[in-house]
């Protein structure tokens, strides 16, 4: 196997090792702290909620390290983009999300000041290494701001989802803790692989089609990295479980733009010259957009779900023209 096909099969391979490394990671850390004792609250609010952006975080840092934050940043802005077009779109055609208040009054507007934070600062089309420090500050309030909420506010669909996922909250003491760190060791070198197989594929596709990686790293790894909530928020919508699915999605975004941005720019400084205005409107505009979306009734109904999928593959249909066409 030579040329292009190689460069697929390695995307491919690399997208599948991410995935499966992730889910393990994280079933390996969720159960092994509930077996120390942590609250499954803590754990979905934390463990869960980074282990389920790590993907994106192997990704970026491997792009980035590997001299083209271009790609890195495609990455969290196309993710971003696809969780609220695609994912929200979906899932509110299939059957209208329910939105709980908590929502629309804090998660929102944090995700809508995170964007235009991210914005003002790549005006000068540089991200610093202590801009991604504050970055990742903003992650840690975030997260302990939301905990206190949390544990303020009735909050049966968090334990719901833990038990769905990763078996009763009280953990299962016959798994062992030797069989949980195992699962989280071999999650980690998933992830690495995974990455390292991930950014060589798209890298070599990018270059024998003449494409810009950021084209890569907007629409295909933002769409395979996306694959695993896709699918879950599908069955999510099946069990009417729609407070779930816009909750991860909006949650999905602002760990993106705060831990995954945060920490890659931290470990190198990340200059910008290939993701274009555009790109950062959408990104910014989907906030915007979804927000009366979402308060109409505190529901995401059918035709405003169609809605945020036509603009996502409209600004797929978009930058092909621009990016690859008209290169």
């Amino acid at each position: 196997m030579s040329g292009i096909w190689w460069d697929i099969f390695l995307m491919v391979a690399g997208l599948v090792a991410l995935v499966v490394g992730a889910e393990w990671l994280v079933r390996g850390s969720a159960k092994l702290a509930v077996m120390m004792g942590v609250s499954p609250l803590v754990v979905g609010l934390t463990i869960v909620a980074f282990g389920t952006s790590s993907p994106e975080l192997f990704v970026c840092l491997k792009f980035n390290l590997a001299g083209d934050a271009n790609a890195a940043l495609g990455n969290l802005v196309g993710s971003n983009i696809c969780n609220i077009g695609l994912i929200l779109g979906i899932s509110a055609l299939i059957r209208p999300l329910d939105i709980k208040a908590q929502l629309l009054v804090r998660d929102l507007p944090i995700l809508f000041v995170v964007s235009a934070g991210v914005i003002f600062m790549l005006w000068d089309g540089v991200i610093e290494v202590w801009e991604g420090g504050i970055l990742v500050l903003g992650v840690v309030v975030y997260t302990v701001y939301s905990f206190r909420a949390s544990k303020k506010e009735d909050n049966p669909e968090v334990l719901e989802e833990f038990e769905d996922e990763y078996g009763q909250a009280s953990g299962k003491k016959n798994d062992g803790w030797m069989g949980m760190a195992g699962l989280i060791l071999v999650g980690l070198v998933g992830l690495y692989f995974g990455a390292e197989w991930l950014v060589d594929g798209a890298v070599g596709i990018a270059e024998r089609m003449n494409v810009p990686s950021a084209f890569i790293s907007l629409t295909v790894i933002a769409f395979g990295t996306s694959l695993p909530e896709l699918a879950t928020s599908i069955v999510a919508v099946i069990r009417r479980q729609g407070d779930i699915i816009s909750g991860n999605a909006i949650g999905s975004c602002i760990f993106n733009l705060l831990l995954v941005l945060g920490a890659t720019a931290m470990v190198k400084r990340m200059v910008i010259t290939a993701i274009e205005p555009v790109d950062l409107a959408v990104m910014m505009g989907m906030v915007v957009i979804v927000v009366p979306l979402m308060w109409t009734r505190r529901r995401l109904a059918r035709p405003e779900g169609a809605l945020l999928l036509v603009i996502y593959l409209g600004y797929t249909v978009y930058l092909w023209f621009d990016r690859v066409q008209g290169a």
